[in-house]
């Protein structure tokens, strides 16, 4: 208990003692975990949104004639052979008609006069909506084009291309906005830990004439970088929170947040990314502190 007493009044007069140098770090780790945060954010609610998209994921295989319940049997087998999907729909010619009808609505009038299997069957294939779904869309639009009597392979081709593209760019921005978060926090704790022992070195020599542990004299840096990563992740995620607020009030009318639902981090996410900056910055500080003992 005594133990404990001493390192956790020693950390709290290093953190006191240097406050300046504190306040900059600290200022530091609340901005590079904001910015990673914020562009994870915005990543995982865009890739929810993209799984609420349903019909711009479908492929509309076109036959030139109606299979068989043999036939449907052969071709759910083949495309099951080449990927996993949600589901796969039949429509018939005459499905196909009452559909079109449905959509000119008042105007169905003019297809009084048209035989109802003008429209060729077709295939609505469901693929798993995931990333990695979009990767292979194209090579399943090929694959799906090989099968005997398909005329045609329809899906939303313009759209899946773009949205995939904006989600490899908002992956590669959380790979470098989470880089830079690794190498700040574990840098500039480092680095602030480094000054405090140079600061106090006679003290630290002191202390180790009088028979003081290793562990005695590194734990109090080791808890001061821990502190400096849990409070500056937090005000960092706090940060955030009011933003993404200030938001949600702000574009509340506007038809992008109506069609989708934003959402903020649950809270095991929350506490990931505060234990991972608290995690990082004692390592900076406990790699700083092994290397100036060491000396």
């Amino acid at each position: 208990m005594n133990f404990l007493i001493a390192v956790f009044s020693q950390t709290f007069r290093n953190l006191f003692q240097t406050w300046s140098s504190q306040l900059l770090t600290l200022l530091t780790i609340t901005l590079s975990v904001l910015i990673f945060a914020f562009f994870y954010l915005v990543y995982t609610n865009v890739l929810h949104a993209g799984q609420q998209l349903d019909d711009d994921l479908r492929l509309i295989v076109y036959l030139d004639e109606e299979p068989s319940k043999e036939m449907q049997e052969e071709y759910r087998r083949k495309i099951l052979k080449f990927d996993k999907v949600d589901k796969i729909t039949f429509v018939s010619t005459s499905e196909a008609f009452e559909r079109f009808a449905d959509q000119l609505a008042e105007d169905r009038d003019v297809l009084t006069d048209m035989p109802e299997d003008f429209l060729p069957s077709s295939i609505e294939v469901y693929p798993v909506r995931t990333l990695d779904t979009l990767t292979k869309i194209k090579r399943f639009s090929d694959y799906l084009l090989t099968l005997p009597g398909v005329l045609k392979v329809q899906y939303g081709r313009e759209w899946v291309e773009r949205f995939y593209t904006f989600i490899q760019l908002l992956r590669i921005i959380v790979i470098l906005s989470g880089t830079l978060l690794i190498l700040t926090t574990t840098f500039m704790v480092a680095n602030t830990i480094r000054l405090t022992l140079l600061a106090r070195q006679e003290e630290l020599e002191l202390l180790r004439l009088v028979g003081a542990s290793t562990n005695y004299i590194r734990m109090p840096f080791f808890l001061e970088g821990a502190i400096q990563g849990m409070v500056g992740s937090a005000f960092g995620i706090g940060a955030l929170y009011l933003l993404y607020n200030w938001m949600k009030l702000r574009f509340a009318v506007s038809s992008i947040m109506t069609l989708f639902e934003f959402t903020f981090f649950p809270l095991h996410i929350t506490l990931i990314i505060i234990g991972v900056s608290t995690m990082l910055c004692g390592s900076g500080s406990f790699s700083s502190t092994r290397k100036f003992l060491q000396l």
